[in-house]
């Protein structure tokens, strides 16, 4: 099932309780875009420790130093957790990196399961959650060179159109769900190009990077086996490591 489409079946939001008949715990982790953030969710209570700091470099610095903040902060310790959740994209390839690492290496050292939550799923879910006009959602983040990273859903949850990088005229297209509500990091860039004949957009909710509440409840809602804690490309990066890394480095004479 689509993970939008579940959460709005199941109503998830941030302040419900009680929402699974095992309590899990969960940590979230999100550096893929302009944001490094943890959060700690309890699904029977709720976040109980959270933190998010706003850059666009400089996660690796960060992140740990924060998710050790927010651990003492919930006063869970690292194997007492059930799984760890991470946002695998789309976004900054060395941002993604950094989360994806710090994730891998703690659910390997507390040898607890790890999961994968896209940024466009992050953003889509808690507007589809609490639409209750059922109004179509588009997610959208800048991919630069007027291209966009988007994902176009029903009210319900349903994909419209799948998630996809577009030049900004293709992602217009959107426009024929009749007065979406625009979300993410580019929703002002589509906002700004909308096509006049149509519907302006119900709502443009510009917004740097995920609630990362979100990511810890899609991270308890995911299935472990279909959302791997991978990088999640709907293009190549920009940066490519070399093919042979030892290709130009200086090697010993032959003995």
């Amino acid at each position: 099932m689509d993970v939008n489409a579940e959460i709005t079946h199941r109503r998830i939001q941030p302040a419900l309780k009680n929402l699974y008949s095992d309590v899990m715990l969960i940590l979230a982790i999100d550096t893929a875009l302009a944001a490094c953030a943890a959060a700690v969710l309890d699904t029977s209570a709720g976040i109980i420790a959270q933190e998010s700091q706003a850059m666009k470099r400089g996660h690796a610095e960060a992140l740990m130093p924060l998710i050790a903040r927010v651990i003492k902060a919930s006063g869970v310790a690292f194997t007492a957790l059930d799984r760890i959740a991470v946002t695998t994209g789309p976004g900054s390839f060395t941002g993604l990196r950094v989360g994806l690492s710090a994730a891998r290496g703690i659910a390997l050292a507390a040898d607890k399961p790890v999961v994968g939550v896209t940024t466009l799923t992050a953003f889509a879910a808690p507007m589809v959650s609490e639409n209750d006009a059922h109004r179509p959602v588009v997610a959208a983040i800048d991919a630069r060179h007027d291209h966009v990273y988007f994902h176009a859903v029903a009210g319900d949850g349903r994909s419209l159109i799948k998630p996809k990088v577009a030049s900004i005229a293709e992602a217009l297209d959107a426009a024929r769900f009749d007065a979406p509500h625009l979300v993410g990091n580019a929703a002002k860039i589509l906002a700004d190009c909308w096509p006049a004949d149509a519907p302006p957009p119900f709502k443009v909710d510009q917004l740097a990077a995920p609630d990362i509440a979100w990511v810890a409840w899609l991270g308890a809602a995911v299935d472990p086996d279909s959302s791997p804690a991978r990088p999640y490309y709907l293009r190549a990066p920009d940066a490519k490591p070399p093919k042979d890394p030892l290709s130009g480095a200086a090697r010993p004479p032959a003995s």
